[in-house]
């Protein structure tokens, strides 16, 4: 890959925020726990194991980094990745240091555009 400098510079900044997001454990922790998929505050706090206000710190980073978005439903607030892209960092990051030790065939594992593909036609 020859990677040209001139185009890398206007997209270094939101490269660089995007990435000083993702250099802290517990956010990595909640990115990872929200590629499963969608999950409540409560969800969250309980497979993570922050207290409720360490999490809400993070969560306010993530959604300020546009990496999550929020859907509110009653008095319970859902938490999702943002878009394909942070969906596609999360698993490659994955892939890279822990398929491998967990025994994962990362062949084998669909991409999240597959997902969506498999889940468009009801599989």
């Amino acid at each position: 890959m020859n990677i040209n400098l001139v185009e890398l510079a206007p997209k270094a900044a939101q490269a660089e925020s995007f990435l000083k997001a993702l250099a802290n454990r517990h956010r990595l922790m909640v990115l990872c726990e929200l590629h499963k998929g969608e999950q409540s505050v409560t969800r969250l706090q309980e497979a993570i194991g922050l207290s409720q206000s360490s999490l809400s710190q993070h969560l306010a980073r993530l959604r300020e980094d546009k990496l999550v978005k929020t859907r509110r439903e009653s008095q319970t607030i859902f938490y999702s990745l943002a878009d394909e892209n942070v969906s596609r960092f999360i698993a490659l990051l994955y892939e890279v240091f822990c398929a491998a030790e967990c025994g994962v065939d990362t062949t084998s594992v669909k991409k999240p555009a597959a997902r969506r593909a498999a889940r468009n036609r009801g599989m």
